[in-house]
């Protein structure tokens, strides 16, 4: 391999052009830029230039930094963007520099489920993957039984209220369709899930079919509220259950661990993730076939040792500001 690949600001691909491409970096200072999709963690904090990105994740990330100046997504003939399966609009970004293929996966899941199709790993000589669940406890029951199980709670417990939980791009989406295919008789989002359904709706063919819960709302029987992750521990949502008895629903890959619903002070939990398992984050790799593999994120030593150790790829884990390969 010619090029390196570093962790700075973001992910930095130093190309055989002598460019560098900054993946999901904070102050979009390379000479190629590429946004993943519009979660917080991936967004920059200065107003953007060029920037490589989904029509939907430049729409998505105008309504959530209305502060800013607006994204408008720009093309480079070096990168091609392919569907990640994350959220609406993610992509990974695949980069070619004549010599050398890179893929950055930014956040994948390769489940189709609801509207979003599962990601399909391209061939690459260098795959740059995360690994948010990198060590093989994390493996997640079939995405239809996940499903059905939640569903089911919901109408078992259709004579109380419900707050569900989910990050609001993303997991808020799938709870409200969730909610929608149970017997729960009406639904209600929080303004930020609200503001984030407009702009898939627009985009997509789903529609969510909410109303805006506001504080006049009196939650009974046969009720779901869905909420984002962050809110859960709020004097409001404190308010709200004892006002009401709702239950409260901790919907994460981290239910895999059974500590999650105690660390979130949650009543039930269930596994539904818009990211890989271990299994899955193996089989990306596997259909890849790189010659190097670098992890970010999550476990990512943990993920780089067993590709290496049981596998014998050449895999590290990116650590932050290591410049050269002696540095691993």
């Amino acid at each position: 391999m010619t090029g390196s690949v570093r962790y700075t600001d973001g992910i930095r691909i130093d190309l055989a052009t002598g460019e560098t491409v900054a993946a999901d970096s904070e102050y979009v200072d390379g000479e190629i830029n590429a946004l993943s999709h519009a979660h917080g963690d991936h967004l920059y904090r200065s107003a953007p230039g060029d920037v490589i990105c989904s029509e939907l994740t430049a729409a998505l990330t105008n309504a959530r930094r209305d502060d800013r100046e607006p994204l408008t997504p720009t093309p480079h003939p070096a990168v091609e963007l392919v569907n990640a399966g994350h959220v609406a609009g993610s992509t990974a970004a695949v980069v070619d520099d004549g010599e050398t293929r890179y893929c950055y996966t930014g956040d994948i899941s390769t489940r189709d489920r609801f509207y979003l199709d599962g990601f399909d790993p391209p061939d690459a000589d260098v795959l740059i993957i995360e690994s948010t669940y990198g060590k093989p406890e994390y493996v997640f029951p079939p995405q239809a039984e996940i499903e059905r199980e939640l569903v089911d709670w919901l109408d078992d417990t259709h004579e109380t209220p419900v707050l569900l939980f989910g990050y609001s791009l993303g997991r808020a989406q799938k709870l409200q369709l969730l909610a929608g295919r149970s017997d729960r008789s009406r639904l209600f989002v929080t303004e930020a899930v609200a503001r984030i359904n407009a702009v898939i709706e627009s985009h997509l063919d789903v529609s969510f079919d909410a109303s805006r819960f506001t504080r006049d709302v009196e939650l009974g029987a046969g009720d779901a509220l869905v909420l984002p992750t962050q809110t859960s521990r709020l004097a409001f949502v404190d308010d709200i259950v004892e006002e009401t008895g709702a239950l409260k629903v901790g919907v994460s890959g981290w239910a895999v661990d059974r500590s999650f619903r105690f660390r979130g002070d949650y009543d039930e939990t269930f596994p539904l993730s818009d990211h890989c398992d271990f299994a899955e984050l193996v089989d990306v790799v596997a259909r890849t076939d790189p010659e190097e593999v670098y992890t970010n994120h999550g476990f990512a030593d943990e993920f780089a040792d067993y590709l290496a150790g049981e596998l014998d790829y050449e895999a590290r884990s990116l650590k932050r500001n290591q410049t050269a390969l002696s540095e691993f």
